[in-house]
């Protein structure tokens, strides 16, 4: 009897622990248009190279000089030089290619995951995003275990967060919200807003893979113009609806 205790704690604890290893929510899965769903899955499908193009030799120092803060940042939670330098650079081209700031998707990664390859939530959200596994099915190969390899995981959370932002017309406050599965609600928000000024540095302006349609000079807003709409406005985050 006190041995079968001694295992039910035991498995307690580490059920524990596993779940404090990544702080997603629960993504709702929703129905989606075949249009969108057919969009989503040839975003995921898109196996070209990790590859920055330069168009000048300043631009390529400055992405270097970019790349050299970043992996100091992350020295302390990634020890090992290549695979750190492996995240970020995958972390830029994804983030480009969605037209997101790569400081939002290493500030959403530190959240989520504190940038742990193999986080899984108490809800079953996988790997550095918490991608949840029904994407796999919905508009990718139905194998969830890609969640777990390093650009498969970037490139669905990536893809996923820009449609929420495009769902919800450029208010990242709401489309954060859908990400982590607590819409309206202003703790997670928040908590990527602190984490994404964390990450934040005078980038480099580049394209990915030489195609400005994935990767345009200019990626597009994430925010409102109109101050009103910001969606981290001290008055939004008191007051969400």
């Amino acid at each position: 009897m006190r041995a079968a205790r001694l295992v039910r704690t035991a498995g307690s604890l580490l059920l524990a622990l596993a779940a404090a290893t990544a702080q997603a929510g629960a993504q709702k899965e929703e129905d989606l248009a075949d249009s969108v769903r057919g969009a989503l899955a040839a975003a995921i499908a898109d196996s070209r190279p990790v590859r920055p193009v330069f168009a000048t030799g300043g631009e390529r120092l400055a992405y270097l000089k970019w790349l050299g803060e970043m992996s100091h940042r992350l020295e302390a939670r990634i020890p090992e030089p290549q695979m750190r330098v492996e995240l970020i650079e995958t972390a830029y081209y994804e983030a480009k290619r969605a037209g997101l700031e790569p400081a939002l998707v290493l500030g959403l990664v530190q959240v989520e995951s504190n940038f742990r390859k193999y986080a899984i939530s108490s809800v079953g959200a996988r790997g550095l995003m918490q991608v949840m596994p029904f994407w796999v099915r919905t508009i990718g190969d139905s194998d969830p275990r890609k969640l777990f390899h390093l650009q498969s995981n970037l490139r669905y959370g990536c893809t996923i967060l820009r449609h929420y932002l495009d769902r919800e017309q450029g208010d990242l406050f709401l489309a954060l919200g859908r990400y982590n599965g607590s819409r309206g609600r202003p703790e997670y928000p928040n908590a990527v807003l602190a984490a994404w000024k964390r990450w934040q540095y005078s980038e480099a302006t580049v394209t990915v893979a030489g195609d400005p349609e994935i990767a345009p000079a200019r990626p597009r807003k994430l925010l409102p113009e109109a101050p009103a709409r910001n969606p981290f406005s001290p008055q939004r985050l008191a007051n969400p609806s």
